[in-house]
């Protein structure tokens, strides 16, 4: 789920902003929803803190209850979260230096009176740039169930013996798909790696590979050690990110 969370005290403004982002996404085939505040009170420290899957904020640097630049250092110091995209909104263009000058990651400042609508549309262009590059999906219908399964989350793909169907392991289950190994393959990216002729693993979700043992470790703990000798070197050198 793609989250746009959008805090403005001006009713006319936030509303302007919220039509904006609907045309936007317009040309992706995307589910999103926009989530509104006129302020940075505790509702919204709340909702920021428990809110999962990508976040685009639009911040307007002064409301009556709070600052733009406070919530931004919220969501990245406080909350520890240096992936969300942020542009920050203002008509006060003396602002824009201080919140540069902050170092929290900005996709851009935009002077609400100086073409705005254009400026919001270039910076959400960047922010679905990184979410394309980072926020893969891999979409499909097996057995009348559609499943979208985002790349990041995926442990390992495995060919099912005596069978036309992978199983798809991810963080929070798994889910079977129709063909071979190497046709999955074909729908993913480079960050999965056959190590074996049955088996693909997420390097990304790989912690730790011991060359002597042939052990991978996940993030998660959980174990596999059935790397092929013949893919143990690119396997150490994938994990260790130099192939």
């Amino acid at each position: 789920m793609l989250n746009f969370i959008i805090c403005e005290d001006e009713p006319e403004l936030l509303n302007e902003y919220k039509n904006q982002i609907d045309k936007f996404m317009m040309k992706y085939d995307i589910e999103y929803e926009c989530h509104t505040f006129d302020g940075y009170n505790k509702k919204w420290k709340k909702f920021v803190k428990e809110l999962r899957g990508f976040k685009i904020y639009l911040l307007d640097i002064r409301t009556d209850e709070g600052s733009g630049i406070d919530a931004a250092r919220w969501i990245r110091e406080e909350y520890d979260d240096w992936v969300s995209m942020i542009i920050m909104i203002s008509g006060y263009a003396e602002y824009k230096y201080e919140a540069l000058g902050k170092r929290l990651m900005l996709v851009d400042f935009i002077n609400k009176l100086d073409h705005s609508e254009q400026k919001l549309q270039d910076a959400l262009l960047i922010c679905m740039k990184h979410y394309d590059n980072r926020y893969k999906c891999i979409r499909y219908t097996y057995k009348n169930i559609a499943y979208n399964i985002e790349f990041r989350s995926i442990l390992k793909i495995e060919k099912e013996m005596d069978s036309k169907r992978c199983i798809i392991t991810a963080e929070d289950g798994e889910y079977p798909i129709q063909g071979s190994l190497n046709e999955v393959l074909g729908k993913l990216d480079k960050r999965f790696f056959k190590c074996n002729r049955a088996v693909a693993l997420n390097i990304e979700q790989v912690q730790s590979y011991n060359f002597t043992k042939n052990l991978v470790i996940f993030k998660n703990g959980s174990e596999f050690k059935e790397t092929s000798r013949s893919k143990k070197r690119e396997m150490y050198n994938r994990v260790r990110g130099i192939s």
